[in-house]
């Protein structure tokens, strides 16, 4: 008996390690001056006058704020807790999965005319912006992101329990996908923001489960 029991916690602890992504060995791409790893806990002092946007709206292009990431191919599911010192309009933190400078999409909190409100920006090309303003202030959120082939389900929760889906967006399907954490201050001059128990869990190809399905092995 203790041997199964050694056997089924040697498994779970395997399961756990295989689904939570190593803060490490992951990479920048517009590193910060301030940032730091501790107790899988990435904070960040934010760059100031950054952002992620497309010619929408704007009129103008920029590429330039904080992004933490890891390259995954086909599906997964990415899960982060969020936290920040929100200052000035725009203010905003979160999770990105991110094909190129024209391919993106961002969801998290973003802080604007004193309200915090649960954000999304999808790109291909140019830019749209979804938001679900807040009632009051949260001390922090958890924003969840689940890939299935040509789409991208995005969801929040305020207790890692309960999640609420904020948007369905497409994104090209099997390519590989940079996922990780942003964060932008395109107003201000930077902000804390922090970032909590980052997870990417791989999911089964779903055409490829369908295609097992249909051609088991006869026994």
């Amino acid at each position: 008996m203790r041997l199964i029991i050694s056997y089924c916690l040697s498994a779970m602890l395997a399961l756990a390690s295989a689904n939570a992504q190593s803060l490490e060995k992951m990479q920048w791409f517009n590193e910060p001056a301030e940032w730091e790893i501790k107790d899988k806990t990435l904070t960040m002092f934010v760059t100031p006058q950054t952002d992620y946007w497309r010619i929408s709206h704007y009129g103008f292009t920029v590429d330039d704020a904080p992004f933490y990431y890891t390259l995954r191919g086909g599906e997964f599911e990415a899960k982060v807790q969020i936290s920040a010192d929100y200052i000035a309009r725009f203010d905003q933190s979160g999770l990105m999965l991110r094909i190129d400078s024209e391919n993106y999409i961002k969801a998290g909190i973003e802080y604007v005319d004193g309200k915090y409100n649960i954000s999304a920006v999808v790109t291909h090309k140019t830019s749209d912006w979804s938001v679900i303003t807040l009632e009051k202030p949260v001390k922090s959120i958890w924003i969840k992101a689940v890939r299935r082939l040509d789409a991208v389900e995005l969801f929040y929760s305020f207790d890692d329990k309960t999640y609420v889906m904020m948007r369905n967006a497409w994104l090209k399907d099997n390519c590989p996908v940079m996922v990780g954490l942003m964060a932008a201050c395109p107003d201000g001059k930077g902000f804390n923001a922090v970032f909590k128990d980052f997870s990417v869990k791989h999911l089964p190809d779903a055409r490829r489960l369908e295609w097992l399905k249909n051609n088991a092995e006869k026994q």
